[in-house]
């Protein structure tokens, strides 16, 4: 007869694990630790922190970033350049652009990039509300920051596609980047260049 866990601890481990890069022994090894309470509020803390997460963020009405007010700090920051905005895929990679200090415009966040394989077409993303944004607005410059991947590449060949004849130039970042790398693992030196040195679509 094989012991089991007590229901409790296998549902947390089967929980954790749904979480992307964390396989069934990392997540055994979180519940476990979590269980030996060696920091006696860290369970607290960290449920506390989830909840705040789901009742204290929201996206950004004008850029779809995450934010806990609308519109959020960058968007309505009136000393950012106004007439130039920059598409990411991700959150995260807005934080690795911000901290390489090189750029001071718009930002505009997609969630994902289109991916066939995955199920992921152009209609999962917040690219609709860019093209609203870009035909509403004062743009003079769009920086497609897709990551150097085969769905960045297809999803700025996408926007660049929806934005023809629109009177905005299209840029993107300078393949200074590795092939294959995501924005948010990239050092700010190399971020930095890469913006100073895009190039037209």
């Amino acid at each position: 007869m094989s012991a089991s866990l007590p229901p409790t601890i296998q549902r947390l481990i089967n929980d954790l694990a749904r979480l992307p890069g964390i396989g069934p022994k990392s997540a055994s090894r979180l519940a476990f630790y979590l269980l030996r309470g060696t920091d006696p509020t860290l369970t607290t803390d960290l449920s506390e922190a989830l909840v705040e997460l789901k009742e204290n963020t929201r996206f950004c009405s004008r850029c779809y970033n995450i934010t806990e007010v609308d519109p959020c700090e960058t968007c309505d920051d009136h000393n950012r350049d106004q007439h130039i905005i920059c598409v990411v895929e991700e959150p995260l990679d807005l934080v690795a652009i911000e901290r390489s200090g090189a750029y001071r415009g718009q930002y505009h966040v997609l969630h994902g990039a289109i991916s066939p394989v995955e199920g992921i077409g152009p209609d999962e993303l917040y690219i609709e509300p860019l093209v609203k944004r870009i035909q509403d607005g004062d743009f003079v410059e769009l920086i497609v920051a897709t990551n150097a991947t085969l769905e960045g590449d297809t999803t700025a060949r996408y926007i660049e596609r929806r934005l023809k004849g629109l009177p905005v130039r299209i840029s993107t970042l300078a393949r200074g980047l590795s092939v294959g790398s995501d924005l948010e693992y990239t050092d700010e030196m190399t971020l930095s260049r890469a913006m100073e040195g895009r190039q037209s679509l």
